[in-house]
Order: C-alpha cells, then structure tokens, then sequence
C-alpha cells in the first residue's frame, strides 16, 4: 500500500521532500474533521504520520560525526507542506492536503510529552489509517504506553490557545465568514470542547475514542452554541478534570525505559541489527521486555 506523500511526489506536488520519504514511512492517518466524526467531507486532508530516516540520521557517529566536537550535520526531523493542491483527486473533483510527517524519534517525543495532536494520531479509527506498516503497527498497538497525567496540562494548554485565538485572532478569508454568521468562530469552539472532552476520556478511562462526542462537537460548530455558553462549558469541565486529574489511574510520567525498548524494537525492524550503534545493558532490555508483557497482559484481560 503506497503512502498518500510517494503518491503525491510521484505526481510532483511536494516541495523539497527528502528523497526518502518514498519507501520509509511508517504510518500516515487522516486527522481533522474526518477523524473527529464532524465531517465527511475528505476534499481536505489533513495528514499526519512518521518515517524512519537514514540510520546516520539517529546514530550520527556511524558517520564519524563526534557530537560535541563536529559541526552538527542537518538531519531530519519532520517533513510538512501545506495546501497541496490535486486537482486529479476524486475523480477530477480535487483535493488539498496539508501533510506533516515525524521522525520516528521526534514523534516518540512528542507522544512522550503527550502532545495532543500526535496522540491523537495514534488514536484515529481504523478507516482514517492511509497506510501503516509492521512497525506502524506495533506503535499503535503500544499506544497506550505514552499515555501519562501530563496529559491534563498539554490539552489544557492546546485549548486554552483556541480561546485565545477565538477572542484575539483577526479572521482572514473564509474565518471572516464565520464570524459573521455566528458572531464568533465556532471553529476554534469546538476544537477548545474537543481538547476537554478527550483529556476527559484520557484521565477517566487511559484511553481514547475521537468520535465519541461528534453530535456535540457538531452542534457547536453549527452555531448551536452561543459563546457565552461555550464559556460556562469550559469553566464547570475545568473544575471537574482538576478532580479527575487527582484520581486518574494514569501514571504520573512516561516510562522512558519501556518507551526506549520500543522504538530500539522498531528501528531494529527497519534496520536489522544495531549492533556497533549503540550499547544496551542486556539486564534492562529483558526487565523492559518482561514489563511489556506485563502491560500487554493487563490491557488484555481489561478488554
């Protein structure tokens, strides 16, 4: 199954692409609206995923890079581009994407910091997954693995800026239309109730489902809502999630060395041996292993 990006590179629409993108992605799902059960309209694609770059691009040193010593040579850390225009899409209707695509390490970060987007990414439905490889596959089943109380603060913060954008941002192009139909933006609206309702989810149950507030989330952006509403919304689910956070089973930070164990298992995939790479204490690897298998038990038997 080829990537939504080789497709668009081999139609010349990406700009300044690496080379590699082509046969090294991992996983490429479909974010936005779509994934959020708000809409069904995929002329706009938003689209989110990770590669695995050159082994030199990780392992600098196998390139006889001394860190700390030589110049830091560019290396890849995501690739994006927005408003990609595909006017042969659906059938000669057209398409736009936006695409942003991760190293595998920077998204492993991100995830780790509980970033709402990129966990998100991991907790599409299956229909929204564009292609997903072996590895791909065995991030998404240890999606839970990233999943923390920090979550509280990132989507806390991420919907406090769409409040902020709501009342302070200037509309420009189709915004302005926006604004005047329902005398505020009932985008950044129901993406501030969206952040709440799926930090919500993420503290009470540890885990995620995008669509399950779409009725909701729709009549906001139908203009269902007014502002002063939406205000009281946010302000009655902060009190509630600040109790939730107190009591939420989550644990309290990522576990770095179970999140290391994986991504190592999945460059190793990618790579082969990363013997002469990098040094790993036998003892660690089979305590990481053996914790694993503990959680994968639990997630089981819970389900």
């Amino acid at each position: 199954m080829s990537s939504t990006v080789a497709k668009l590179r081999s139609k010349n629409l990406l700009k300044n692409s690496p080379k590699f993108l082509e046969s090294n992605i991992q996983y490429e799902v479909i974010m936005g609206s779509v994934a959020y059960g708000v809409s069904n309209d995929t002329s706009d694609m938003d689209i989110y995923g990770f590669a695995i770059p050159m082994k030199t691009d990780i392992f600098p040193h196998l390139a006889g890079e001394i860190v700390g010593f030589d110049e830091p040579k560019q290396r890849f850390e995501q690739f994006q581009q927005h408003h990609i225009k595909d006017p042969s899409a659906m059938g000669g209707k057209g398409r736009e994407y936006d695409i942003c695509i991760y190293s595998i390490t920077k998204y492993f970060r991100l995830l780790m910091d509980n970033n709402p987007n990129i966990v998100d990414s991991l907790f599409v439905p299956r229909n929204c997954i564009l292609h997903t490889t072996p590895i791909g596959e065995k991030v998404r089943e240890n999606r839970h693995l990233f999943l923390h109380k920090g979550c509280w603060a990132k989507f806390k913060g991420y919907a406090y800026s769409q409040m902020h954008k709501l009342k302070t941002k200037e509309p420009i192009g189709g915004r302005k239309a926006i604004l005047e139909t329902y005398g505020y933006d009932v985008k950044f609206a129901y993406h501030v109730a969206r952040l709440l309702l799926e930090v919500e989810q993420l503290l009470l149950e540890g885990d995620l489902q995008l669509s399950r507030h779409a009725e909701q989330l729709k009549s906001i952006r139908r203009g269902d809502w007014s502002l002063l509403e939406l205000e009281e919304f946010v302000a009655s689910k902060e009190n509630a999630l600040e109790q939730l956070f107190l009591k939420s089973v989550l644990p309290d930070k990522p576990d770095k060395t179970l999140i290391k164990q994986l991504l190592i298992e999945c460059l190793e995939m990618h790579y082969g041996s990363l013997e002469g790479a990098i040094h790993l204490d036998k003892s660690e690897i089979r305590q990481a292993l053996e914790q694993i298998q503990a959680l994968t038990g639990r997630l089981i038997n819970s389900i």
